[in-house]
């Protein structure tokens, strides 16, 4: 086949402005191309014939050109990976499937290639490849990793190891849609992709319609994958170890007619004979898996073919280009020219992936629409009054018991034990989701609390709920939670980005390391806090300090009521003092703090209290009644929103899907916070008394907060261990008092 370099080629359809190498109409195509294989009206190919065949290895080598273009339009992105998957995608695509995750977000040009095709991103004003190009990898444009915001993508991908969890959750919320995840083998060393899949398996053992399938391609981004030396029956049986009743493999190697050595081969290089074999075999697995998937049986599909296939480079040497790698390189031209279509298969490829799904991508999948929700009404709530003792925790927990009663889709994901946090009322009203039925510890495979002991399961299936738009919360222990955090920021910058309002990803997490005194340091792990709270300023992202029962409550109220945020509850599971009115607290969590307590006189200057927390709270009364009898006057702030305390141009608010831009105003902030000294006070992290601190007028000002761990008796010898206790405030305001 001849290949003729035109710019652009008269016959090509408007979209190919830009595409660089055209080949000649093929016999093959005269033959098999004349007809798309999807018919008008329909949403996939009705019978895999030879024309169906033909057309799927057509989109797969439109999807492979536009990839490795893209990519050199810039001079860096990843081919690689994608080259080898794009088969796969194909005939996905061409069955009709088209609501795809995936977990490697090295994948990206691939997919927006896809999107690109099916006119999905029209809606961001790309139609030409010309345009496709200048936005990739550009602001406002394609990001280098793929993002949810995107037309046509339903959810982020840049970590390894997180896209099964928004396959899970997409399968949990629409259960006759097929969700397939593609997931790299450079990925697959992350233990907990299947380890994931195999408890929400024992879980909801009747939701099998996701479909993982597993590229395997050999390698990793720089070198070998730590799998490439399995054979097949090895990693069938890994996945069968899984729960993975049916495991269909597609090898690429028993399709070679080239000579290629080892495991791993190209199926570009193979004769056109062989290549439709190829594509016929991926056809009628993955068509064999949809119907296996979507009929009850927990599947994968597994598709061996080498990293690079059809692209510039094999293995690691494709994953990534580099400054210099532009399309007139000539291994690059090479590859593209090897590569190219005519302008009649550029328009069957895109009429195909038009119809496929039932229309384009950003007009068809689930992600593209808000979902209906369940009508909760008004959670209702325990007034607690000023000066009674309650638990936090456990206040917090009665509304989250008839939230579940009220949506029985709503789920609470947990890995070490709501009642270990007080939290008994949630079990007890929703039932832990488990096989064995036992009363004694609240089990029923009806359950709505999901326990699998992994932070990253529990974070991501909670996180996933939330992008797919139904309710969720996950609950951890403030000392592991890092363990599960990064999908949770993931999923907040994504929320951050969307056209739909969706609920907002909710976190609560207890027991703080003050009351984990004889746990010793392995369960104080706070710092987390100064994690959350740096993400502040990205405009969308909530952290959270109720200072008593009556705070968490109207705190939790709400966040159940806020759409595309990332919200963080920390609270304690003690009884400890309840300082505020229902009223004061819900006007708290607009205003972002209030005022807990105030000498009604003072002669030697004002000490202000600026403090995260509800247990730290303690030494600082304490220090009160002593700087009180020295006659200093003391007001004592509860900081319990501190998003709300920021300046406006401090936070990207401006750049969020549902904007909010309410701010303290200066005068209501002085009136809380003014006087002759300031001093900061956190059981935790320091990062979120930053905006007091910022804006603050007092000419002295100081910051207490955590140090390290130790195992003490008491939170109040843990505390003072970290410099926090009634003396060292007291000593510590005098000297700022001078």
């Amino acid at each position: 086949m001849t290949t003729v370099i035109t710019r652009p080629s008269p016959s090509a359809p408007d979209f190919c402005d830009g595409i660089l190498h055209f080949s000649a109409p093929s016999d093959d195509f005269a033959r098999l191309g004349q007809t798309p294989a999807i018919c008008d009206g329909q949403t996939g190919i009705q019978e895999i014939d030879a024309a169906a065949v033909y057309q799927t290895r057509l989109l797969a080598d439109a999807l492979r050109y536009l990839t490795l273009q893209l990519c050199a339009a810039k001079e860096s992105g990843h081919p690689g990976g994608f080259a080898s998957a794009a088969d796969a995608y194909a005939a996905l695509a061409m069955l009709g499937h088209t609501n795809i995750v995936t977990e490697v977000g090295h994948h990206a040009p691939g997919f927006y290639s896809a999107m690109f095709l099916d006119g999905s991103l029209e809606a961001m004003g790309i139609r030409t490849m010309t345009e496709l190009q200048a936005r990739f990898r550009e602001r406002d444009g394609l990001l280098g990793h793929l993002s949810g915001a995107i037309p046509g993508l339903l959810a982020p991908a840049g970590p390894l190891g997180q896209g099964q969890h928004f396959a899970m959750a997409g399968a949990y919320l629409n259960r006759d849609r097929l969700f397939p995840c593609t997931i790299g083998d450079g990925g697959l060393g992350e233990p907990y992709i299947l380890s994931a899949m195999k408890h929400f398996h024992t879980g909801y053992p009747e939701i099998t319609n996701f479909l993982p399938v597993l590229i395997w391609n050999g390698y990793s981004q720089e070198h070998h994958s730590m799998v490439s030396l399995m054979d097949n029956d090895a990693m069938i049986d890994y996945w069968r170890a899984h729960d993975f009743a049916r495991v269909i493999l597609i090898d690429a190697k028993a399709y070679d007619d080239a000579g290629q050595e080892g495991a791993y081969v190209d199926s570009t290089r193979f004769s056109p004979e062989a290549r439709l074999a190829f594509s016929r075999a991926l056809l009628e697995g993955m068509r064999e898996a949809a119907d296996s998937a979507l009929g009850g049986t927990l599947t994968a599909v597994i598709v061996k073919q080498l990293k690079g296939s059809g692209v510039h480079a094999a293995g690691a040497k494709s994953h990534n280009l580099y400054p210099g790698d532009r399309a007139d390189k000539p291994n690059i031209a090479e590859a593209l020219e090897r590569g190219a279509l005519s302008p009649e298969a550029w328009a069957l490829v895109r009429t195909n992936l038009q119809r496929a799904g039932g229309g384009p991508a950003g007009q068809t999948v689930v992600t593209e629409f808000e979902r209906p929700l369940t009508d909760i009404g008004a959670l209702p709530t325990q007034d607690f009054a000023p000066g009674e003792s309650a638990v936090p925790a456990s206040a917090f927990a009665a509304m989250v018991a008839e939230l579940g009663r009220r949506d029985p889709l709503f789920v609470v994901t947990n890995a070490d034990g709501n009642e270990a946090s007080a939290m008994k009322a949630i079990n007890d009203a929703l039932k832990i989701r488990h096989p064995t039925v036992d009363p004694l510890y609240n089990q029923s495979p009806t359950g709505q609390v999901y326990e699998p002991l992994n932070e990253d399961a529990c974070a991501g299936l909670a996180a996933g709920l939330a992008l797919f738009g139904g309710r969720s919360l996950w609950l951890s222990y403030e000392s592991f939670a890092i363990n599960g955090w990064p999908i949770v920021q993931t999923v907040g910058q994504a929320m951050a980005e969307l056209r739909r309002k969706t609920p907002a990803v909710v976190s609560m997490f207890t027991a703080g390391a003050l009351e984990q005194g004889r746990n010793g340091w392995t369960h104080q792990r706070p710092e987390i806090e100064n994690y959350i709270g740096g993400q502040m300023r990205n405009g969308n992202v909530y952290l959270l300090y109720p200072a008593d029962a009556n705070l968490i409550q109207a705190a939790y109220g709400w966040a159940v009521a806020q759409s595309n945020k990332c919200i963080s509850i920390v609270a304690s599971k003690s009884p400890l003092p309840v300082y505020v009115t229902p009223e004061q607290a819900r006007e708290a969590i607009d205003c972002g703090a209030v005022c807990l307590y105030e000498s009604a006189s003072g002669s030697a200057g004002t000490v202000v209290f600026a403090v995260t927390g509800d247990m730290v709270l303690l030494p600082v009364f304490a220090a009160r009644e002593r700087l009180e009898a020295a006659g200093y006057r003391v007001r004592i702030v509860a900081v319990v929103n501190p998003r709300r305390l920021y300046r406006a141009r401090d936070v990207a608010w401006l750049h969020s899907a549902e904007p909010d831009d309410l701010f303290m105003s200066d005068t209501d902030f002085d009136a809380l916070f003014h006087g002759e000294a300031l001093i900061g006070v956190s059981g935790g992290g320091t990062v979120a008394l930053e905006p007091v601190l910022l804006r603050s007028r007092a000419a002295a000002r100081d910051l207490f907060g955590w140090q390290r761990g130790e195992t003490t008796a008491s939170p109040a010898e843990l505390m003072a261990f970290n410099g926090i206790s009634a003396e060292t405030l007291e000593q510590r305001a005098r000297e700022l008092m001078g």
